[in-house]
């Protein structure tokens, strides 16, 4: 049985934070209902590679769910949704700020129609606080939790992580919330509002970050390869691991973009690495170097021993310098491009890259579910079509008849999509 079989969700989101969210709780057996206007959600049409067809910024993001349209301008089509909020456990939305509230449903209407429903919302600063009506996107939200400040090379300007924290990560708090609102409402029998902030969603990611800030008060961070001293805000510190270990990302042959395994140089790793390396630099007796023959010495000195371990490893590929690394237990990780990962046979087995049929738009990938539980795996399915499944949602939830269902597409409630054409 899946998880979550039996909790409907109304899912009003749009874009990617809390597409992302809901998506996790469908591949967990959720009937997510993705309630878009008539124009549908936005990035249905972003980014497209193939014409007329769903984009990937839309179909990666809204796997297993159903689609209905809805005119929540119309007083039909909040009467359509006043009806599916009554039959839904958890209702979704990530509008601007005061949008809901305008088109009538701000949280305690929401709770008077339905006492159970759980609303999930996702903002970019939250509701409360001076920053509340700003509006957010994904940088934004790196710029303003402390990620961009503490991200890039020193004497260079911030940089934004390709990993998308403040969308996908926020995403991922909200579906935790929901999670645990659910839990609550079996021993109380009441919904409540969850809320989670873009801003607030990348502190949290940023903690050791915050961690470093704190230690600075006391102390400088003798792990990272600048100087910290008398500094007042966690610094960016290039590819420095930060962890209280020295690590560093090492370029290999042919000297291409991703050519570089990152290595984490523990003091119980220093011996056996140097032995293993120091011949070959001619520098037999690497170990005893009184550069890097303590830990102490090795922090100081990390910017004359990583040039040491690069030249080595300029003599092989990043697999083999990561062959090299494994045989002396040296945590190391291969820098694993989007291509590399693509095809990689570990990520293929843990079902982490899945081809997936469209009726528009072909065969296509996406990112398989990272989470995995033994008794209900996910069974990853695609995306809906825009206002696809409206019909069979009507008769499924609301049990209306073709006639009622009819009468309310004429009266502008929602419209019925046409059938989707063959992808060629």
């Amino acid at each position: 049985m899946e998880a979550l079989k039996g909790i409907r969700v109304l899912d009003m989101t749009h874009v990617q934070a809390g597409p992302t969210s809901s998506q996790l709780l469908a591949w967990m057996g959720a009937d997510v209902i993705k309630l878009e206007s008539p124009a549908g959600d936005a990035t249905r049409g972003q980014l497209r590679d193939v014409p007329n067809a769903d984009s990937l910024y839309f179909t990666m993001l809204n796997c297993n769910k159903r689609s209905i349209t809805v005119n929540m301008k119309s007083p039909d089509g909040k009467a359509v949704f006043v009806d599916l909020l009554k039959k839904s456990d958890i209702l979704m939305e990530n509008f601007g700020p005061g949008v809901l509230d305008r088109l009538g449903f701000p949280w305690e209407k929401v709770h008077e129609i339905n006492p159970r429903v759980i609303m999930g919302s996702i903002k970019g600063f939250g509701s409360s606080g001076p920053y509340a009506d700003f509006k957010a996107y994904e940088n934004v939200a790196q710029a303003m939790g402390g990620a961009m400040s503490t991200t890039g090379v020193p004497d260079g300007p911030p940089y934004v992580t390709g990993a998308q924290i403040g969308d996908s990560g926020t995403g991922l708090h909200l579906a935790i919330g929901l999670l645990a609102a659910l839990h609550q409402r079996e021993r109380t029998g009441e919904g409540q509002y969850v809320e989670v902030a873009m801003m607030d969603g990348v502190m949290n990611l940023c903690r050791v970050k915050f961690r470093d800030h704190q230690r600075l008060t006391r102390q400088e961070l003798s792990e990272f390869s600048v100087p910290t001293k008398g500094l007042k805000a966690t610094p960016r510190a290039g590819n420095d691991s930060g962890g209280g270990q020295l690590g560093y990302a090492i370029k290999c042959k042919p000297g291409g973009p991703n050519d570089y395994v990152y290595i984490v140089v523990q003091e119980a790793v220093w011996e056996p690495l140097a032995k293993r390396i120091g011949p070959d630099l001619g520098l037999p007796d690497l170990v005893n170097d009184p550069r890097f023959a303590k830990i102490g010495d090795r922090r100081k000195n990390q910017n004359e021993m990583w040039p040491l371990i690069e030249k080595f490893a300029s003599k092989y590929t990043k697999g083999e310098f990561m062959a090299v690394l494994n045989e002396l237990d040296v945590p190391a990780g291969l820098i694993m491009s989007t291509e590399d990962l693509a095809n990689d046979e570990h990520v293929r087995g843990r079902e982490m890259w899945l081809e997936l049929d469209h009726p528009e738009r072909g065969n296509w990938f996406n990112v398989g579910m990272p989470i995995k539980l033994s008794a209900s795996p996910a069974k990853v399915k695609r995306s809906p079509l825009l206002g696809e499944h409206t019909a069979e949602v009507l008769k499924e939830v609301l049990g209306w008849s073709d006639a009622e269902i009819e009468a309310k597409k004429q009266a502008g409630a929602f419209s019925l999509p046409p059938k989707p054409a063959k992808a060629q």
